[in-house]
């Protein structure tokens, strides 16, 4: 089946948003400039995936609820999900995907969860609402997962950096077969500042498992600039390969298993348990500064 794509447009931006796991195809400025990375295949294909029931990988890429185990791709199964799409506006959509039986074959809940892309004058607004509608509490992981233009356009040739709001040098993790190792290693941030160059991801992402706040800056001080802004996600990974042209902010609730870890969901890093009934919001909010 070939992907829908909707389209929203306003006096200084244009986003293409796939019913494919509800992924952001393109995020441009009124005169074509694009500031979402184009997804080509020689580097990554992803552009935006949206990250659910787990973020990174599980032991031996296997999950279990209890008795019940499943194979579980790195990511989860969100991003290769069709969603439907419930209301759209020249300046809104939003997708809505429901549990169904491939999910519950490995996950075994239901759930619904709704995304919604808006653009607000040269703002980027994607906000996500997980619902549990089973008859026992959820657990799960959750995060966002753009990869961003990167020179960014009018940057070319300049040194980009990522500033944390709250100038914080919080620790890092490095994955080790996709996994959290027990290492944790000193902050690259330096007052909240960071360089970013090609070789720091030679050993993968760089992840943050807490304290780099709820709000960056990506770019190039006194240039094009990403203002972020991020509600209910205490996790950070900033993520490339070696030389591709582009860079994966990335905003969390949830972390990759540790190594040696059980495969049960709620007993990874930061996994959330929603109640009966219950429901929880996540979002980012990107300011376009260019």
């Amino acid at each position: 089946m070939i992907p829908s794509l909707i389209s929203l447009r306003n006096e200084y931006l244009s986003v293409s948003i796939s019913d494919l796991g509800a992924e952001m195809q393109n995020l441009c400025m009124h005169d074509g400039r694009n500031i979402l990375w184009n997804g080509d295949a020689a580097f990554w294909t992803g552009r935006a995936p949206i990250l659910f029931p787990i973020v990174g990988r599980a032991p031996n890429d296997e999950i279990a609820v209890g008795d019940h185990k499943a194979d579980m791709a790195q990511h989860g199964f969100v991003r290769r999900s069709v969603f439907k799409l419930d209301d759209v506006t020249a300046h809104m959509c939003r997708h809505v995907l429901q549990d169904n039986d491939n999910t519950r074959h490995s996950y075994p809940f239901r759930f619904q969860m709704t995304v919604t892309h808006r653009i607000i004058d040269k703002t980027l607004d994607v906000q996500v609402i997980i619902e549990n509608r089973d008859n026992r509490s959820m657990p799960f992981g959750f995060g966002f997962h753009p990869a961003f233009s990167w020179p960014l356009p009018g940057g070319e040739g300049q040194v980009h950096h990522v500033l944390l709001d709250n100038e914080a040098e919080p620790e890092m993790v490095r994955l080790q077969d996709g996994l959290i190792p027990d290492q944790i290693l000193a902050s690259p941030f330096t007052k909240g500042r960071l360089e970013i160059t090609p070789d720091m991801f030679c050993e993968d992402a760089m992840i943050f498992p807490s304290g780099s706040g709820t709000g960056l800056t990506y770019g190039i001080e006194g240039g094009p600039q990403l203002k972020f802004n991020f509600e209910n996600l205490p996790n950070l990974a900033l993520w490339s390969k070696p030389n591709a042209p582009f860079l994966c902010v990335e905003p969390w609730h949830g972390m990759a298993a540790r190594v040696s870890a059980s495969p049960q969901i709620s007993e990874r890093p930061y996994s959330l348990e929603l109640a009966v009934n219950g429901a929880i919001k996540f979002g980012y909010k990107a300011e376009i500064r260019l």
